[in-house]
């Protein structure tokens, strides 16, 4: 059954350049210009490399076709090609510089074409990549293609929580470019890549540069906090230390950040950083908890799967997402798991500067999943070894097996700078998992500065920081852990609430209500006589189920459009504020 267009109330869109902030806040350079806004497309027959002669209309980037924002609402299907099209005008490249194209995601393959010649290609829909056209490009009009391709969930790459088949939990599968599209001009020696590390310990923070070419220029560093000069560095290095004295703590309740500022040659970039550190702590009772910056800390989130009723995996603007995370933070939570989905950079910067935790998922693949292993045995508590019995977890394809590592490394590099990312989440209730020990084992070296709770919700491998359970149809008790890690409830209630502001008919709940008063009662008392009372018996993160409303489901805090708040504002802070004094609390009855 087809959704019902239900625009947010930041639908109605500039088409001629939507999103046009500067997409990559880490890394920001002056000389850009933003691709995004009406484009030429047409959906072809088959696999083909051949550009249509015609195209059959417009589509606004970056909103995928079978968005409404997108102005096509139409799903692209395996076995066709979707085409992209647009003019464009440059200006000549200077000497001894370079023009980059940017895409900051094409869901799930694509080839790109500048003058009707290849420019380069690239597979996996959630990660960013750049081509190098200045030897195609020319002064004044040019000419940019692309074709795009997507097996949804019918293929081996990561495709999350789509379906072409949607419903229930699964959702709209979404196609093409989703994310901005922009040019960029650069030194022929310029920063590839950066990678900070803050060192609390020392009063530091590390610093690694990748460049375009092999020799080190000059590099000059500075660190602000805010305008204030803090250090600097003028060194002949790719991989440095600035001292950051005196440094104020990033956290939730204090979300500050440090400017940082690099000039590398002929190359100039803006780029930030918070100094934290994640890890756990043995609390006065004994019983592991989580930790910020040394001290003990209640992780209190929601589940936020990155859909929006007119756009779908794509926010209709930054203004949208800067008020979603603010009405969460007025809402008392200070953690979100981002739920099998990498989101734009723009979000996590939000995530940074508004103080919101983040508990990043990697993305699912695989298929299709055996329902014994990722339904029946997990109501029974029964927990599989996963390096044994791989066709029932959907990961049978060797090759697939090996997209994932490709993409798990692809993630970490991604994201590694975002300040208030604190736990990766590699595996999902089963969901393409493998080896997720030596997944974990890997993830470790590549990352030692968080946490991982390698298979949320059940097939426990017995490794990982979490002992982490999804509870849904059962009351919450807790759990004694064999190996003495941190007790997560990472996923529970799914409370659902009908009413105005839906796409779909067919309704999708855990548990439903028929009005508020109800809703919102089952909702304090599921918080009260479950989750509260587990905090001293060392539960240490509650994730509800969910952020907002994902057309059939309708368990959101929020409508599918973000136009009401189902549950009380009020009611909602008090919970949250219960959790946090409660911990407070456990922690001072052991001092």
């Amino acid at each position: 059954m087809s959704l019902k267009p239900l625009l947010t109330r930041w639908g109605s869109i500039d088409r001629s350049c939507p999103l046009a902030e500067y997409p990559r806040p880490q890394l920001k350079r002056n000389n850009w210009l933003c691709l995004n806004g009406v484009w030429q497309y047409a959906i072809c027959e088959g696999i083909t490399k051949i550009e249509p002669d015609n195209y059959e209309g417009e589509i606004v980037v970056p909103f995928s076709p079978e968005s409404f924002l997108s102005g096509v609402s139409r799903q692209l299907l395996p076995g066709q090609t979707l085409w992209y099209r647009r003019e464009i005008q440059i200006d000549a490249v200077k000497a001894g510089y370079r023009l980059l194209l940017h895409f900051g995601a094409v869901d799930q393959c694509c080839e790109v074409y500048v003058n009707d010649k290849k420019a380069g290609d690239h597979e996996g829909g959630y990660w960013p990549f750049y081509i190098d056209i200045t030897e195609l490009a020319c002064a004044g009009n040019n000419v940019l293609t692309v074709a795009v391709t997507d097996n949804s969930d019918t293929g081996i790459e990561a495709y999350g929580k789509q379906k072409l088949q949607r419903g229930g939990i699964w959702y709209t599968a979404q196609s093409g470019i989703w994310q901005t599209v922009w040019l960029e001009t650069v030194p022929e020696q310029y920063i590839e890549s950066i990678k900070i590390t803050p060192n609390c310990e020392d009063s530091m923070v590390g610093i690694n540069l990748n460049f375009s070419l092999p020799e080190i220029p000059a590099v000059y560093a500075r660190v602000y906090a805010g305008n204030i000069l803090v250090s600097e560095a003028r060194l002949n290095s790719c991989i440095f230390s600035l001292s950051v004295p005196a440094f104020r703590y990033w956290s939730p309740d204090d979300p500050f950040l440090y400017t940082l500022k690099i000039i590398a040659g002929g190359d100039e970039i803006e780029s930030y950083f918070g100094m934290r550190q994640f890890g756990r702590i043995t609390g006065k009772d004994g019983l592991p908890r989580l930790a910020l910056n040394g001290k003990e800390i209640f992780h209190s989130g929601l589940l936020d799967q990155g859909y929006w009723s007119d756009g779908l995996y794509t926010a209709p603007s930054d203004e949208a997402v800067i008020w979603e995370l603010s009405e969460i933070k007025r809402l008392g939570f200070n953690m979100l798991r981002k739920h099998i989905k990498i989101e734009p950079l723009r979000w996590y910067y939000h995530c940074d500067r508004l103080g919101i935790l983040v508990w990043q998922d990697f993305v699912s693949g695989g298929g299709p999943y055996g329902r014994f292993i990722s339904q029946y045995l997990p109501f029974i508590g029964v927990h599989v070894r996963d390096s044994r019995i791989i066709r029932g977890f959907g990961r049978s394809s060797a090759v697939g097996r090996v997209v994932f590592k490709r993409d798990m490394e692809r993630t970490v590099n991604l994201l590694q700078n975002a300040v208030s990312l604190s736990v990766w989440v590699p595996f999902n209730e089963g969901w393409g998992q493998f080896d997720a020990k030596r997944i974990t084992d890997k993830l470790r070296v590549m990352d030692n500065t968080r946490l991982i709770d390698h298979a949320s919700g059940w097939h426990d491998q017995n490794c990982g920081d979490f002992a982490s359970r999804h509870v849904y149809f059962k009351p919450f008790r807790m759990k004694r852990d064999t190996i003495n890690r941190i007790q997560a409830l990472t996923e529970f209630g799914g409370y659902s609430l009908p009413g105005g502001h839906m796409a779909s008919d067919n309704l999708f709940g855990y548990r439903m209500f028929n009005d508020k008063t109800a809703y919102n009662g089952a909702l304090r008392q599921l918080y009260e006589s479950e989750v509260i009372p587990a905090i001293e018996r060392g539960l240490s993160a509650a994730i509800y189920t969910q952020l907002s409303d994902v057309e059939d489901e309708i368990n959101g805090l929020f409508t599918f459009d973000r136009a009401e708040l189902k549950a009380d504002a009020e009611e909602v802070q008090l919970i949250n504020r219960r959790l946090y004094e409660r911990n407070v609390d456990n922690q001072k009855k052991f001092l």
